[in-house]
C-alpha cells in the first residue's frame, strides 16, 4: 500500500429496512443473499484494503450481522439513522487513514471502477481531500464509489448538522467545495449513462432487472463488469426495459437545491 494512503477501510451500508423495497440486501442473486454477491465485487478490487459491513443495532438487522459472520465478513454495528456516525466510528475501529463509502444497493457494482477509483484518489492524494465518481456522475447509476481521508471524515462528523447530512454520511463534504478539495473520477469511455442505465435497486422492477443480468452472466464470469452488461442489454432490449421508469431517480433528488456539484438535470423526481 502506498505509504502515504496508509490503511484503507471499504463500507458497505446494509440494513433489512427500506422504505422502497424492505429486506432487498437477502434477495437471492445466484443462489446467495445480494449482499454477499455484492461484498464479492468489492473485494475483487485489488485496492478496497479491510472490507467492512456497517449495520445497524436494530433488531432486524441481526439477521445482517448473523450472515456476515457466517460468511467470514467483517461486521460493524451502529447508529440506524446516522450513518455519517457509522462510518465515522467504523473508521475509527479498523484504524483508518482512508475511508472508503460504497452504498449496499450497488450489486452491479464494477470492480474495476472501484479500483479506478481508488487509483485516482491515491495518485492524486494531495490534491483532493474527497474523491468520487457521483460529483458529477457519468457511470451507469449503481457504481457508486466516494472515498475520503479520515480526517475529512472526521470534520464532517463533528460539522454536519442537517438530517440529510447525517444520514448520507458525505454531504456535508460535497456540499462545501470552499471548505474541501473535491475530484471527480469520469468514465473512461467517454459516455454519460446515469440517466439512461439503472444498475442499482431501490424498487422491485430494479430486482428483476438486477436477477436477469446475474442469471445471464454470473455462470461464466462471476466479476463481469460493465461492459459485459451493456452488451448483455444490447443483445436482450428486453431487459434493460425492466427499470426504465426508473432512470435517473437517485438519492438527491429531493435534495437538489442543496447541491453543487449535481445539476438539475441529471436527477429526476417521479
Amino acid at each position: 500500500m502506498n505509504e502515504l494512503i496508509g490503511n484503507i477501510v471499504t463500507i458497505i451500508q446494509a440494513r433489512m429496512k427500506s422504505a422502497r423495497l424492505p429486506k432487498k440486501v437477502i434477495m437471492s442473486l445466484a443462489g446467495k443473499p445480494l449482499l454477499i454477491r455484492m461484498y464479492e465485487r468489492v473485494a475483487a478490487s485489488r485496492l478496497t484494503g479491510t472490507v467492512v459491513v456497517a449495520t445497524t443495532t436494530d433488531k432486524e438487522d441481526d439477521k445482517i450481522y448473523n450472515l456476515c459472520k457466517s460468511e467470514g465478513i467483517n461486521v460493524f454495528r451502529g447508529h440506524p439513522m446516522d450513518l455519517l456516525d457509522r462510518h465515522y466510528r467504523v473508521g475509527l475501529k479498523y484504524d483508518a487513514d482512508a475511508v472508503v463509502k460504497i452504498p449496499s444497493d450497488c450489486p452491479l457494482i464494477d470492480p474495476s471502477v472501484i479500483s479506478r477509483v481508488l487509483k485516482y484518489y491515491i495518485d492524486k492524494q494531495n490534491r483532493y481531500d474527497f474523491v468520487s465518481n457521483l460529483h458529477p456522475p457519468t457511470y451507469p447509476d449503481g457504481n457508486d464509489i466516494e472515498v475520503m481521508r479520515m480526517d475529512v471524515l472526521r470534520s464532517a462528523w463533528k460539522s454536519a448538522k442537517l438530517p440529510f447530512e447525517r444520514e448520507q454520511t458525505t454531504p456535508y463534504i460535497w456540499k462545501n467545495p470552499e471548505k474541501f478539495r473535491i475530484g471527480n473520477v469520469v468514465w473512461e469511455a467517454g459516455l454519460d449513462y446515469s440517466m439512461t442505465h439503472r444498475f442499482t435497486i431501490d424498487y422491485e422492477e430494479d430486482y428483476f432487472f438486477i436477477k436477469s443480468v446475474y442469471d445471464e452472466l454470473y455462470n461464466s464470469n462471476p466479476y463481469f463488469g460493465i461492459n459485459d452488461i451493456l452488451y448483455l442489454l444490447q443483445m436482450k432490449p428486453h431487459i434493460k426495459e425492466i427499470n426504465s421508469k426508473y432512470y435517473g431517480v437517485n438519492r438527491c433528488r429531493h435534495h437538489i437545491h442543496d447541491l453543487k456539484t449535481i445539476y438539475p438535470e441529471q436527477t429526476r423526481i417521479i
